[in-house]
């Protein structure tokens, strides 16, 4: 874990403003600061850190995806359904399993960028409605309630009554923690996490490098299919249920999350824990407009302004403003 002197601005300010965000929330609502509702937040949030760790690993190698949690679905509707008609299976085969349908999902993502040399952003927009139109159309759009036994029996790692309710935190939040130190030691303690970082950084100085840019894609791309495959089991073991449409649009959520966590939409920038702050900061906002009985839409446009807001912000942005600022001439000797 990072000292206290070696964190970074941007996460220095979020922490500011979740600090600010949750003292409003405890002193306008009676229900904010109880265990229930924040294990409750905790519970919930863990699935969107597991993609927002996969995520970041994309966005630092320079590319996008917003395909991630469509490919989710698919991988709860595919494992289950293998694993009932295989007897049931257990969590070692679920785990397996879902990672391998994600690795293949974001392999497709992968081999389609690179050797089609496609945008990322277009190529996971055809993805993302791919994946949701052959899911529909499979599936019918019917619900899976008929779950095995190890994937619907609730595994709680923490419980406590309290006056308000049974307090828990269950299995989804110790998988964020795996991927989550998994995804740590590969951004920085493994080479081939710099290569990452060097390619996202700038693609044509990586490749003179030596850097295989080929591999460096299907490990990002890979790395999220990963994440996501295990985020969406887990998702399914917490809503004891899996809905096609349950994770529709939890993309631009986690998107926005991670951006405004400090990561760089071009590249070669990007911390966990900015990430995770980002994320921490959008799903309290949501949480304290549920409590203070705001319209959800209104959620919706705020994840929308953030994404405004931290692109406008980004460092190359405020870079120029402040070479502008300086003087045409020194603006002017930059361009």
């Amino acid at each position: 874990m990072p000292r206290l002197k070696q964190i970074g601005p941007t996460e220095q300010w979020l922490i500011l403003v979740i600090a600010l965000i949750s003292i409003f929330l405890a002193l306008t609502t009676d229900t904010f600061l109880t265990l229930v509702n924040l294990f409750d937040l905790l519970n919930y949030s863990a699935v969107n850190i597991m993609f927002a760790a996969g995520l970041l690993v994309v966005l630092i190698a320079g590319g996008i995806d917003i395909s991630f949690a469509v490919a989710a679905s698919v991988v709860q509707y595919l494992t289950v359904t293998i694993l009932m008609q295989m007897g049931g299976g257990d969590w070692a085969a679920g785990l397996v399993l879902a990672c391998f349908v994600g690795v293949c999902l974001g392999s497709l993502n992968a081999a389609l960028i690179y050797h089609f040399r496609i945008t990322s952003i277009v190529v996971t927009i055809a993805t993302f409605n791919l994946f949701f139109g052959m899911l529909m159309y499979v599936t019918g759009g019917v619900s899976i309630y008929d779950l095995p036994d190890w994937l619907s029996t609730r595994v709680v790692l923490f419980e406590r009554e309290t006056e308000t309710g049974f307090a828990e935190i269950t299995l989804p939040v110790l998988a964020m923690v795996v991927v989550v130190t998994l995804t740590w030691l590969l951004l920085r303690r493994l080479s081939i996490g710099r290569q990452l970082f060097a390619m996202g950084d700038n693609t044509e100085a990586a490749r003179r490098l030596g850097i295989n840019l080929g591999a460096m894609h299907y490990l990002a791309y890979g790395w999220l299919g990963a994440c996501a495959g295990i985020a969406g089991l887990m998702q399914a073991h917490y809503a004891q249920e899996i809905v096609p449409n349950a994770l529709y649009g939890r993309e631009l959520e986690v998107l926005a999350a991670v951006v405004l966590g400090g990561a760089r939409l071009g590249g070669g920038r990007g911390t966990l824990l900015g990430a995770i702050l980002g994320l921490a900061l959008v799903s309290i906002t949501q949480n304290g407009l549920n409590l203070l009985g705001v319209s959800p839409y209104a959620f919706r446009m705020i994840v929308g302004a953030v994404i405004l807001v931290a692109i406008s912000v980004s460092g190359d942005t405020m870079g120029r403003v402040t070479r502008r600022l300086r003087g045409p001439k020194l603006a002017g000797a930059t361009q």
